[in-house]
């Protein structure tokens, strides 16, 4: 089992997010740390050392420490804003 930790950003827009939506993206976050490579909506980014989860509209940026156990959540953005 992964441990996740998430930078400034997206622990502040996980606060600022409609309490359902936040629920959702939560859960689906945590699903992540049992298995991040193989869970169904993740890709990883070209040119970039992260994956990104899909969540209907949103985004989640990831990248994983394998060495660590570690998922580091970097963005949580809408479809149209994370990549910008």
């Amino acid at each position: 089992m992964y441990k996740i930790t998430f930078s400034k950003d997206p622990d502040k827009t996980l606060r600022r997010l409609p309490r359902n939506l936040a629920l959702n993206i939560t859960k689906k976050i945590k699903q992540l740390a049992i298995n991040p490579q193989k869970m169904p909506n993740v890709k990883k980014l070209t040119d970039h050392p992260a994956y990104r989860l899909r969540i209907g509209d949103w985004r989640v940026l990831y990248s994983i420490h394998e060495d660590e156990l570690l998922i580091h959540i970097i963005k949580i953005k809408s479809r149209g804003e994370v990549y910008k």
